[in-house]
């Protein structure tokens, strides 16, 4: 209860002066003369009592939503900044607009981040606040320093996770999702999508390496690992005052070293059938044992020449022979691509990982649907129909009402005429082909395949099982494909004009029955442009892990294909592109730049540095072996089974030229773009929605 006094009666036709506080909650007093203002509490009796100085922190609160804008200067009030200041004269409250002395600007002790002391009471009537705070106070956000440490913390913890993935002594990961369901990978895109991260510093670097994946096929954990590395050096650097746009100048002209760099340290050997072998090891290696990777080597790189389009062409020379005239050469153009999605990859749970085999031709995961066909046939015509073998409803309801039993035999055949029709031609063209008279009496049998990508009644499988014929229905519209590229042919959509040219040939066909699973392997194509990679093992975790290398195989084959250029591979290219960063471009560099070319040349050792680590030898003796070899001018990775330097060229080594070449611009782009956050913010409108009142 106030007090009713002399001095609030006189006051009652004045214009009163309406209560200010601060956002704490606690009223301040400031004296008329402009000095330093200390922070007054109020008595029960309503007087101001002055509070005694003290530094404890007891009373102050763990966070506080208004921090100063402490860029710039130390001070964390500008020379033009008012602040609101609230005097208690008598029973009345008045509110006026002061600057702050000098001495409020130059007195105030910070903390590690450069803000002021949060409990300090000498303090808590200034309220300033940053720009997201005045529009929504409840927001969320994240500014300066503690978005640097944010980001960094979040890119060095995602490289800690895949870290011990990376090279052929890498371990595995086990992933295990809400239903309890396995799977034990160590290839990086697996890891980055399957995994569930929340930070958004960590999500944002993982889909820049999934889309490393998806551009190259591989690359992703070098991705991360550089990534994390970047801003961890750049974090030395910023926090002995380097402003984080010079860290990123820096890393932009190491990029363009690095890069120009990359032209001159690939090699352009000859791309014959032995060269891709040791590009498949390689990439096979890094997430299979030796043994089967070795083998999956050569049917991953048969399979990829085998659907290789003809990318040679003959063109005139300009240089004329000894008789005048010109002479033709041949040339390779890479830019005809190859479509990995010609070969099949299809599993089966059977026998041993190292049963996995290359079949040059098609495997349907599908057999007959009559027990009369033949289970096995050679030297078969194949015919490949879109067309419907089965008797359909109309789209009107009818009904239809017979008496005797000859009215229904009727009746059915009638609507069995429609279907017949076209078996009948099918049967016609498989006596022409298959019935005719042939010169060689020591020829093969003729056979008939169909695959119909659409349904055949049991009607009309009775009809071609009585011709010998063997049919599969309901096949996939990519296999449908598939088998115009293995074994000739045209698919038909009706079976009006069928004739002998629009027919494909299969050596073999035959059905394979695992369990209550039924295969049909179509085989001895003639040059077929598509193939079949077997998957088989024991379980599926197995298979899984297999599926996930021969993907990445197919891929690195087929960029060294279309490059016609690899790169050294054990961590070659990374010890020589570091040392050129810092013998070369670092010595190029103006001003406080070259601590960004030292951040980056420091950062490309993570790789080796890891290789190290994952092998089981000391890391700083493998990576001094390799500078001292560097230094000498020689090309240098790390053995991975001895801990010493070797020469990954003679022991074929290699790695893709593109990935390396993405790898760099995309990690040097990304970490600048980190660099240059200075303020997190919880984006959408939900922060913006009113909380309820706490009580």
């Amino acid at each position: 209860m106030r007090r009713a006094g002399p001095a609030r009666r006189k006051a009652k036709g004045r214009k009163k002066v309406p209560r200010a506080s601060n956002t704490t909650g606690r009223r301040t007093s400031a004296g008329l003369s402009g000095n330093l203002a200390r922070p007054f509490r109020w008595t029960s009796r309503g007087a101001l009592q002055r509070p005694t100085h003290s530094h404890s922190t007891s009373n102050a609160r763990g966070s506080h939503p208004f921090f100063p804008d402490t860029s710039g200067s130390p001070s964390h009030l500008s020379a033009n900044h008012t602040q609101l200041a609230c005097v208690r004269v008598g029973h009345r409250l008045l509110v006026r607009l002061t600057s702050p002395t000098p001495y409020e600007r130059s007195s105030q002790p910070f903390n590690r981040f450069n803000r002021p002391t949060i409990g300090d009471r000498q303090r808590a009537h200034t309220c300033t606040m940053s720009a997201i705070e005045l529009i929504n106070p409840r927001a969320e956000s994240v500014r300066r320093t503690q978005a640097l440490q944010v980001n960094t913390a979040g890119a060095i913890g995602l490289a800690q996770v895949v870290r011990s993935n990376l090279g052929p002594r890498g371990t595995i990961k086990m992933l295990v999702d809400g239903s309890g369901n396995l799977k034990m990978t160590k290839d990086g895109k697996v890891l980055l999508t399957e995994m569930q991260i929340q930070n958004p510093t960590a999500a944002m670097i993982a889909r820049t390496a999934v889309a490393q994946d998806e551009q190259c096929g591989d690359g992703t954990t070098s991705v991360v690992l550089l990534v994390g590395e970047l801003l961890k050096q750049a974090e030395r650097y910023i926090q002995e005052g380097v402003h984080p746009r010079v860290i990123s100048e820096g890393f932009d002209l190491a990029k363009t070293g690095a890069l120009d760099f990359l032209e001159k340290f690939k090699k352009s050997p000859d791309m014959d059938r032995a060269t891709l072998v040791k590009v498949a090891t390689t990439s096979l290696s890094t997430k299979l044992h030796s043994k089967l990777a070795t083998q999956l080597a050569a049917d991953i790189v048969d399979a990829v020449l085998a659907i290789k389009p003809a990318t040679t062409t003959t063109i005139e020379a300009p240089k004329p022979t000894a008789d005048g005239s010109s002479e033709s050469v041949s040339e390779w153009n890479i830019k005809d691509p190859i479509d990995l999605h010609m070969v099949e990859i299809m599993k089966m749970q059977h026998k041993t990982d190292t049963d996995t085999q290359l079949v040059r031709g098609l495997v349907l995961d599908h057999g007959a649907r009559h027990a009369d066909m033949p289970k096995r046939v050679e030297n078969a015509y194949v015919l490949t129909l879109n067309v419907s073998l089965e008797y359909e409803k109309t789209e009107v309801n009818s009904g239809f009402f017979y008496s005797s039993a000859e009215q229904r035999e009727k009746l059915v055949e009638s609507e069995r005429r429609f279907v017949d029709a076209k078996l009948k031609k099918i049967v016609e063209l498989k006596q022409a082909v298959c019935d005719a008279p042939t010169e060689g009496s020591n020829e093969k049998k003729k056979n008939f395949v169909i695959f119909n990508q659409k349904g055949i009644d049991p009607m009309s499988l009775d009809i071609l099982a009585k011709n010998g014929i063997l049919a599969l229905r309901r096949a996939k519209r990519r296999n449908m494909e598939r088998l115009q590229l293995c074994c000739g042919g045209v698919a038909q959509n009706s079976v009006d004009d069928l004739s002998p040219d629009v027919l494909g040939y299969a050596g073999l066909v035959y059905e394979h029955t695992l369990g209550e699973e039924k295969y049909t392997f179509v085989e001895e194509c003639r040059d077929p442009k598509s193939v079949t990679i077997l998957i088989k093992g024991p379980n599926a975790h197995t298979m899984t892990q297999i599926q996930d290398a021969v993907r990445d195989g197919l891929r690195s084959v087929k960029n060294a294909i279309e490059d016609a250029t690899l790169i050294a591979g054990g961590g070659a290219f990374e010890i020589a592109a570091s040392n050129h960063l810092t013998t070369t471009v670092k010595k190029a560099a103006k001003g406080r730049a070259k601590l960004g070319v030292q951040a980056f040349a420091d950062a490309m050792l993570v790789i080796p540095k890891t290789l190290a680590a994952n092998s089981g030898f000391d890391v700083q003796d493998a990576l001094v072996a390799l500078q001292d070899e560097v230094a000498e001018g020689n090309v240098v990775g790390l053995d991975v089974q001895t801990g010493e330097p070797m020469d990954p060229v003679s022991l074929g080594i290699w790695d893709n030229y593109r990935v390396k070449r993405h790898m760099l611009h995309s990690s040097a782009v990304i970490a600048s773009n980190l660099l240059s956050v200075d303020e997190i913010l919880r984006a959408g409108r939900s922060s913006l929605k009113s909380e309820a009142p706490m009580g």
